[in-house]
């Protein structure tokens, strides 16, 4: 496994230490990360509110869950995040419940972008420092397999088009990313992870 993968597994969170890490900071007016802002921790308050809805309301299919519990090997899902990022809060959610119902064969560790520039480096899209990014890694052979995000497709081709289109994020695509996670009722997320982890199961990455 590589230094910096281990290291910041060393000092990840699980689920349950995460979102208690974000709910404590958020108590002192604070969000994660090295930057401050009243917007940054709004963003977090209005995060722990979708979180605490989805927890209530994300269903994880029962193909996905079989699937994942028939898996060959035993993975640690690492994903990097921050509690002001939206995307993560709509996926973080998702990622948990499919860790719990993989019956112990996927271990699900986060850890914050801004605590761990080393290993975000490693794992830019196109550039730039986009989160929620799933790290998967083979416990057994202790190698990183694969990595997926900050995005399900659907979401990147319609944020995609607005750039194209329209420019600079704004609050119109916030609102249409937010109604298309919505839609998809998390079904991408799961789809998605489920292939990449299939696909490694029968050594196709």
């Amino acid at each position: 496994m590589k230094s910096i993968v281990a290291k910041a597994l060393f000092s990840s969170h699980s689920y349950t230490e995460y979102r208690k890490l974000v709910a404590d900071l958020l108590l002192e007016g604070k969000s994660t990360g090295n930057e401050q802002s009243e917007s940054l921790t709004n963003y977090s308050k209005l995060n722990e509110a979708r979180m605490n809805r989805l927890e209530k309301t994300i269903q994880i299919s029962e193909d996905v869950i079989l699937k994942l519990q028939h898996l060959d090997n035993h993975y640690i899902w690492l994903v990097i995040s921050e509690g002001w990022c939206g995307d993560a809060a709509q996926i973080l959610p998702i990622l948990n419940k499919m860790a719990l119902a993989s019956e112990k064969k996927i271990d699900l560790r986060i850890v914050l972008r801004d605590e761990n520039d080393e290993l975000m480096s490693q794992y830019l899209t196109n550039g730039g420092k986009a989160i929620p990014k799933v790290i998967v890694i083979c416990k057994e052979a202790g190698i990183v397999r694969a990595d997926w995000g900050p995005r399900p497709e659907g979401a990147t081709e319609l944020m995609a088009k607005h750039k194209r289109e329209v420019g600079p994020i704004d609050e119109k695509i916030k609102t249409d990313l937010q109604l298309w996670y919505l839609a998809d009722k998390g079904n991408s997320v799961q789809e998605e992870l489920v292939q990449i982890m299939e696909n490694i199961k029968y050594n196709r990455l």
